[in-house]
């Protein structure tokens, strides 16, 4: 029997949690927004509002649909909001130990043969599953960032995860309107496995002093025609995040290659962190490069 996904929960707030929000009550799904305290929900949902918005401005949705999806979307601090969910996302940032208690305080709430999904970019599904009563039914979701933007779904499958699970989660990545790849439960799975270390060497050849941060970034754009380069990349991701997949990596596949640089690490110690914090690689002003 197929499983009928129409009510989605999504665990997390922030840009991650609010777009793959976004994307869902705009797909007709009816949507809940948790966070740990309900007016960080109601921020989230404030943000999901501000960029239908932008694309009602620019004459990519009407207003019509806005307000459609806006009724859609309701928010809660609290799990016991996602009890009658067919699929809950977790999104929260990317330790371990925050995504463990969220999954099992998630699935004692859950009805069960709901399928419990993790946005994680790096972290074992198999591990996460272990924290539940229902591992068949949990897997990755891994969505790219700006989730309303990019076409990608990552699927990971854990150990036990079952075919209609997989199914499921499939078919809706699909009515979300992404493109899916299917990985195994490695550390990275494919999309990190290939970019961290990219980041990583971009970061080395800074440190060794093979080029300035403009050389490495317009070489890897213009030589390997890439849409960014890997440093502003990293700026973008967080350089938080980019050094805790790299520590991933390095800790669970424990190869020398996965090394993190230690000017990675001090930038993060220095509360250096990109894009968000105003500096890193570049810095920047409301989110904008000036040097």
């Amino acid at each position: 029997m197929s499983m009928i996904i129409q009510r989605i929960g999504v665990v997390g707030a922030g840009q991650m949690g609010g777009g793959i929000a976004q994307i869902a009550a705009q797909a007709g799904l009816d949507v809940v927004l948790v966070d740990a305290r309900a007016e960080i929900a109601e921020k989230g949902r404030a943000r999901v509002g501000e960029q239908l918005a932008k694309l009602v401005a620019k004459g990519k949705l009407d207003a019509a649909a806005q307000a459609q999806t806006m009724e859609r979307l309701r928010t809660a601090g609290d799990v016991s909001a996602l009890a009658d969910c067919d699929l809950v996302v977790e999104a929260a940032p990317e330790s371990e130990a925050i995504k463990r208690s969220i999954f099992s305080a998630v699935d004692r709430v859950l009805r069960p043969g709901a399928i419990l999904a993790s946005n994680t970019s790096s972290i074992s599904i198999t591990k996460l599953a272990a924290a539940t009563a229902r591992p068949t039914l949990v897997i990755g979701m891994h969505f790219m960032n700006p989730v309303p933007v990019m076409k990608l779904v990552e699927v990971i499958r854990g150990l036990a995860t079952s075919d209609e699970t997989l199914a499921a989660t499939l078919a809706l990545a699909q009515r979300l309107g992404k493109t899916t790849v299917t990985a195994r439960d490695v550390p990275g799975f494919i999309v990190n496995r290939v970019l961290i270390p990219l980041l990583n060497e971009a970061c080395f050849a800074l440190y060794e002093g093979i080029g300035t941060e403009v050389d490495i970034d317009t070489g890897i754009k213009l030589g390997l025609n890439h849409p960014m380069g890997p440093l502003e990349l990293a700026d973008l991701i967080g350089l938080d995040t980019t050094l805790a997949i790299a520590e991933v990596l390095h800790r669970e596949l424990g190869e020398d290659k996965y090394r993190p640089c230690p000017l990675l690490r001090q930038y993060v110690a220095a509360g250096w962190l990109g894009r968000k914090s105003g500096r890193g690689f570049y810095r920047y002003e409301a989110g904008v490069k000036v040097g």
